[in-house]
């Protein structure tokens, strides 16, 4: 396999759609954890692609809760996935060779191996980018059917996904659309490092949260919200060079408009540091 960052970088280069989820996401975690047996973790992924195939015998493309059955059934029950309620802020919670090897994590890590699965087994699944849980969701004729992979695959209704919204926004948060829209590869990927900066710049580890932050860039270089923010990070650093590369590459992403002209006073600001 190739180097991590290496790989990040050609995933970059690739549409959305071809994409492997689970493959970047171990790329990523082989990042966090160098020393880590990421080799085992490939192989069990490729165990549960095929374990996922052939789950998938007899089961017809739009019976979705039979899908959801031997989702549960594979991830759940035989392989012990569940989310970590007593540790949720670890740091291994999101990354996936700590996932595999703790069958433990967020929502949004259990949710690509559940992706993973499903579409090993040729259903249509994708991510669910619902605000402060993760979802996965299961796709058929004209239909979808929400699972919570944190919480064994359970399904929600519109009134479990109206109950999880107002336990994340407050009692006066009500359902509105968008909230159900699918999230692309890089979406989900993005989440899943965002966990880890933040957590990051919560115990003022602003050089992880930077490294974090790089390497979110390096599959994202069109997310230009992403530069601006590792420009700032870079200047609070008092990192210019840096800084102003970032700015750059963000004002290349949106050259007009009131971001951009703080982008540019800020530029400034870093030239005059420089004199």
């Amino acid at each position: 396999m190739p180097d991590a960052r290496t790989a990040l970088d050609a995933i970059g280069e690739l549409p959305d759609s071809e994409i492997d989820l689970a493959d970047a996401a171990l790329h990523l975690a082989r990042i966090d954890a160098p020393t880590a047996h990421w080799q085992g973790v490939s192989a069990h992924l490729s165990e549960l692609a095929r374990a996922s195939v052939r789950m998938a015998a007899g089961i017809a493309a739009d019976d979705l809760p039979a899908q959801a059955a031997a989702l549960a059934g594979l991830l759940a029950e035989r392989c012990g996935y569940r989310g970590d309620t007593e540790s949720y802020d670890d740091l291994a919670n999101a990354n996936l060779i700590r996932v595999v090897e703790r069958k433990r994590g967020l929502p949004v890590a259990l949710g690509i191996l559940w992706l993973h699965a499903a579409r090993s087994a040729g259903w249509g699944a994708h991510g669910v980018d619902f605000p402060g849980h993760f979802l996965v969701g299961l796709e058929g004729a004209g239909t979808q059917m929400v699972l919570d992979p944190f919480n064994g695959g359970e399904s929600l209704d519109t009134r479990d996904l109206r109950k999880l919204l107002k336990r994340v926004e407050g009692p006066k948060a009500e359902l509105r659309p968008g909230l159900l829209v699918p999230a692309g590869a890089r979406a989900v990927l993005l989440r899943l490092q965002n966990n880890i900066k933040l957590r990051r710049l919560k115990a003022h580890d602003v050089d992880g949260a930077l490294a974090c932050a790089e390497d979110m860039l390096r599959i994202a270089p069109d997310e230009a919200a992403l530069w601006r923010e590792t420009a700032l990070l870079h200047q609070q650093q008092d990192q210019v060079a840096a800084a102003l590369r970032c700015y750059e590459k963000f004002l290349a992403l949106v050259p007009r408009g009131d971001a951009a002209t703080r982008a540019r006073v800020a530029m400034d600001e870093l030239r005059s540091r420089l004199n």
